[in-house]
This record gives structure tokens, C-alpha cells and sequence, in this order.
């Protein structure tokens, strides 16, 4: 699979208190989490952001609570890819099974600015900056881990419905 956004570019340490607000985790509605999805980092980032568009952030992006409606709420927002230097384990794994596609790739975020198109093929791991013609190589996930993305989730995979 291939993906292709505009990168919306963070530092360090963003949790998921940021990604989505306790106040808003009463419902369990896609389109309510997306609609508050960052606005306690970036209070315009859901008027920008496009469907396909990539999240690039520094170190242990999505820290913090354990609750899965962080991925969620970037899934339903459009984010087709979030690369980071590192990943807080357990958004990793909530991300993997709700079918958010993640990458870990210093050199790829060092170098990834705010407002490049990047694409991205997730199976062999190479993003490429359209606005520069860098390219860069990330660890692809192994083929039983990309079904489930594929998928759109680890309860697809199961039930063996696409999304």
C-alpha cells in the first residue's frame, strides 16, 4: 500500500492526553474524536488536515494514557501515516490494531519539515519527500503485521472483512 499527505510535524513527548482530550473521551464516535483530534497541541490542526496527510513527530510519540482512542482519533481525521523516531509501546500496538499505519525513521523525521508531500510505500518501507527528492528507508512491518493494516484493523483481519 502506498500513501501520500501533507507532513504536520511535532517534537517530542506528545501523549494522548494532546492527541485526544480527556474531556472528549465520553463517546466512542470516530467523527467526535477526529474532530478534536490535537486541538490541545495544534488547536488548528484539525482545519488543516487532509485526508492522507502525515503526522512526523520526534521521540515516543503517543506517551501516556493507555487509551486507544489517541489512534483512533488520527485514523478518523484523515492521517494516513505517522512517522516518529520512537513510539510509546502501547500506541504502537493499539495503532497496529486499529489499522493506523506507523513508521520509525530518525533520519526521515530530521529531515521532514512542516508542509512536505511525502509518499510512503508501506511495504518496503522507502518515503519519499516529493518537495525535496530525499528518500529515506524505514523497517517495514513483517507480512502478518501489514495484513492487519491492510485490513483496517485487527478485527478485520479476523473476521477477514477490508476496510
Amino acid at each position: 500500500m502506498t500513501v501520500k499527505g501533507t507532513v504536520h510535524k511535532y517534537a517530542s513527548d506528545v501523549d494522548t492526553d494532546v492527541i485526544i482530550p480527556a474531556r472528549y473521551l465520553n463517546t466512542s464516535s470516530e467523527a467526535e474524536l477526529a474532530a478534536h483530534c490535537m486541538e490541545d497541541i495544534d488547536p488548528d490542526f484539525i482545519k488543516r488536515v487532509k485526508k492522507g496527510d502525515i503526522i512526523v513527530a520526534e521521540d515516543n510519540f503517543g506517551c501516556g494514557s493507555s487509551r486507544e482512542h489517541a489512534p483512533i482519533a488520527i485514523k478518523a481525521s484523515g492521517v494516513s501515516l505517522i512517522i516518529a523516531n520512537t513510539f510509546a509501546r502501547i500506541f504502537y500496538r493499539n495503532a497496529i490494531n486499529i489499522g493506523l499505519p506507523i513508521l520509525e525513521c530518525p533520519a526521515a523525521v530530521s529531515a521532514l519539515r512542516a508542509g512536505d508531500v511525502v509518499s510512503c510505500d508501506l511495504a518496503r518501507g522507502v518515503i519519499y519527500n516529493e518537495t525535496t527528492g530525499q528518500s529515506f528507508t524505514a523497517q517495514p512491518f513483517p507480512p502478518f503485521i501489514q495484513d492487519i493494516i491492510d485490513a483496517g484493523g485487527l478485527m478485520n483481519a479476523i473476521s477477514g472483512t477490508r476496510k
